[in-house]
């Protein structure tokens, strides 16, 4: 089966399930799974940071099958969201994964006004983290004690996103700048010689020196976080995007480089690419988004390349459409084999991220992609 027919039919299969599965589970905002059922963090975290990524799944959902039931799920997650804005502790590096997949993706969708407000607003208080000594955008929040205000994270780069699209659709060019600042300090000490990434880097926060960097969600400091990589992969490629700086490109392609050489023989990525050979550790999330980013970048160089990043992507979808594909319709994730970090105590669940961007992947081959980011 040529690729455009076995992605025709993977998305037949995405359409087919999700239709059951977003029915039941409307009204919910979902992480993971218990007993193959969606859980909901409406009530457990509102801020959680995954939050947005069910009305991602809908607004793309929506765009390619044009069933109103997927919108009203959609808006439904947005307007929820509306607490989250009024939480200071709530508020993070994270906007861009709750608010793009939701109040922008609507305001893209039908230029409703209230969605641009809510877009606006979560642009704000992202930009509001940007600390100008280290031109960075702070990470996590803290008790109040500021031991956390020099970190920054590798993940910041896929949040980028809503400054740009806040400086161009308000012509402010604020926001863009901040965005650019911090993809040039991410550029410069987040991404190693060979092309790896740190998750962490701690800056002092009063004269923006470099600290040290920490190994985070990954095996240890020093090694490569996949999902990381695959966060800085994509991250850069849009700021490239957004910007056009080659600067940006030239980065993008230096850590794609390095996810592509380190992809295993059967395409299913380990949680850390340098995590110890006896270990089957898996994060099916790292693989779904690398190859989103892997398939934006393709259109964005030569033939060589291309091809290079096309098939990579086209190995790590098969892979997981193989091997960690659910496509029971009484079971509500999709994609399975999901880790949220090396060291946690549950490994290789469900996560929503999961299936938003192995839909996100399909979509984009298939041409029924709502470009979110």
């Amino acid at each position: 089966m040529n690729d455009t027919l076995w992605t025709n039919e993977i998305a037949k299969k995405i359409k087919s399930k999700m239709e059951k599965v977003a029915v039941r589970s409307r009204g919910i905002l979902p992480y993971t799974t218990e007993n193959g059922r969606f859980d909901d963090w409406t009530e457990k975290n509102i801020c959680w940071w995954t939050n947005g990524f069910w009305g991602g799944m809908m607004w793309q959902l929506y765009h390619a099958t044009g069933l109103s039931f997927y919108k009203e799920i959609a808006i439904e997650n947005e307007e929820k969201l509306d607490k989250n804005l009024m939480i200071f502790q709530g508020i993070d590096h994270d906007n861009g994964f709750k608010w793009l997949p939701t109040a922008v993706a609507h305001y893209r969708t039908d230029k409703n006004e209230t969605s641009k407000n809510r877009g606006l607003l979560a642009a704000e208080f992202l930009a509001g983290r940007f600390n100008p000594a280290g031109s960075y955008i702070r990470a996590w929040n803290d008790s109040g004690d500021g031991n956390t205000a020099g970190w920054a994270i590798i993940d910041c780069m896929m949040n980028l996103p809503l400054l740009y699209w806040a400086s161009k659709e308000i012509n402010d060019p604020r926001f863009a700048h901040i965005a650019r600042a911090h993809a040039d300090t991410a550029t410069e000490y987040f991404v190693r010689e060979d092309g790896s990434v740190n998750h962490i880097v701690e800056f002092n926060p009063q004269t923006g020196e470099f600290v040290k960097t920490y190994g985070g969600q990954g095996y240890a400091k020093g090694s490569t976080w996949s999902r990381g990589q695959s966060w800085a992969l994509y991250g850069f490629t849009l700021s490239y995007l957004h910007t056009k700086e080659e600067r940006y490109l030239e980065t993008a392609k230096k850590v794609a480089d390095y996810y592509v050489s380190h992809i295993p023989e059967n395409g299913l990525i380990p949680v850390d690419f340098c995590q110890p050979a006896d270990c089957t550790l898996e994060d099916s999330t790292s693989a779904a988004i690398a190859a989103c980013g892997l398939l934006e970048l393709e259109k964005l160089c030569d033939n060589t390349l291309k091809e290079t990043y096309h098939t990579a992507a086209m190995k790590l979808l098969h892979a997981l459409a193989e091997h960690r594909f659910n496509t029971d319709e009484n079971i509500d994730f999709m994609i399975d084999k999901c880790t949220g970090a090396f060291h946690d105590e549950k490994h290789e669940f469900s996560i929503i991220y999961g299936d938003y961007y192995f839909m996100e992947a399909i979509f984009k081959l298939t041409g029924e992609e709502l470009f979110i980011w």
